[in-house]
């Protein structure tokens, strides 16, 4: 196989494989409030279908190095595509049982994908790898766009149930694609890099990356029972989502531009948080009137602090095995910590019977970031020079 249609073949299977890291979460949203009501789940424990999820990932990204050894990459994100599928499938069966069951093989196999397609991407496509991971950070807000806007489209049609179960078949899809492209792909060397002193340097890191992805999941978890809650449809309330992730990956995609440009990375950070905090203003004052506004708003500021977030950490590893420890470290402990997020989302909707808290809460958040911001100057000269040398 020449080496362009070789690595078009891996580029179409990353792309395939991060399609399906979102809509077991994505398609949640839209319809919670019908999924509520016919399975019984109170607030806390319908704010486990999300939470569950990155609990795992998070589990699943300080686990990477095992699971490498294992497992290996080919057959871990097959198994991880495996998963996701046998979860969709797992939310046909009626009650919450089915429900929760699914949210932990998802989270499992979102984990395992997640964990591994990095190191598939690092390994096979060389110099290329900032275009290839810019195609599976877009393919995996694109699955979240899909699902947010197509299930609710998909549950008028044949229920909730099935167009939860839906969201297989781009897995099932993935599979062959995902085997036949990694078939050559050589062992990855899984020995564990050196992380003297990581863990201390990182804590701060881990804890900015955690408390911004806790936007994002919470974000994707209520925002559509908030706005069906003022009386939107749960399509328009999906759509609003919808939208809202399509700004994310703009974000995304802009600073993927402009980033080089600012070695200080510290106004870039403030400006994300900025945005983020004014959506959530927005949203709690004038939630109707100016609501494609609060959307621009989150949007932006959370599509933008998840790539900043890792490249403040990336700008912070002592060469390329540092690196690698150390986004493994920011994002399990991160993810972790935004787990708690839409599950105490969930306990103030059942205790108050208002999502309003929640967006306070996260405003106040957004001070919190704001001060950790601070603290991330560039790195002294030294040790620049040290991560070029290593």
């Amino acid at each position: 196989m020449p080496r362009s249609v070789s690595l078009a073949a891996c580029l179409l299977a990353v792309v395939l494989a991060g399609l399906n890291l979102r809509p077991a979460l994505a398609s949640i949203g839209p319809l919670l409030d019908s999924l509520q009501a016919s399975a019984t789940l109170s607030d806390s424990l319908a704010s486990l279908l999300t939470s569950l999820p990155v609990l795992l990932m998070g589990l699943g990204a300080l686990s990477a190095a095992q699971l490498l050894h294992h497992v290996g990459v080919r057959r871990g994100v097959a198994f991880g595509l495996l998963l996701i599928a046998l979860a969709c499938g797992l939310r046909l069966l009626p009650g919450p049982w089915g429900l929760l069951g699914g949210a932990v093989l998802a989270g499992v196999g979102i984990a395992a994908c997640q964990a591994l397609l990095p190191v598939f991407i690092r390994q096979r496509f060389g110099t290329r790898v900032g275009g290839a991971m810019g195609a599976y950070s877009t393919a995996i807000m694109g699955g979240a766009v899909l699902a947010s806007v197509a299930s609710p489209w998909l549950a008028s049609v044949w229920g909730d149930l099935p167009a939860l179960a839906f969201w297989a078949l781009p897995a099932v899809l993935a599979l062959p694609v995902w085997t036949r492209a990694a078939d050559e792909v050589a062992p990855v060397n899984a020995g564990a890099p050196a992380f003297s002193g990581v863990a201390r340097r990182a804590a701060w890191l881990a804890l900015f990356f955690g408390l911004g992805t806790g936007a994002y999941v919470l974000v994707l978890a209520w925002l559509p029972p908030y706005y069906t809650a003022l009386g939107w449809t749960p399509a328009q309330a999906g759509a609003l989502l919808g939208g809202l992730t399509l700004t994310e990956v703009v974000a995304g995609l802009l600073v993927s531009a402009f980033i080089d440009r600012l070695p200080d990375r510290r106004p870039a950070l403030v400006l994300a948080i900025a945005l983020l905090l004014g959506g959530l203003v927005v949203l709690i004052a004038w939630p109707q009137e100016l609501a494609l506004l609060a959307m621009v708003g989150l949007g932006l500021g959370i599509g933008a602090l998840f790539p900043l977030s890792l490249i403040v950490a990336m700008d912070r590893a002592h060469g390329p095995a540092e690196a690698g420890a150390l986004v493994g470290f920011v994002q399990g402990v991160g993810y972790l910590i935004a787990a708690l997020f839409p599950l105490l989302a969930g306990l103030a909707r059942q205790s108050m019977a208002s999502l309003a808290p929640a967006w306070i809460g996260m405003a106040l958040v957004c001070l919190v970031m704001l001060v950790l911001a601070s603290r991330f100057a560039p790195p002294r000269p030294q040790a620049v020079e040290a991560q070029a040398c290593g």
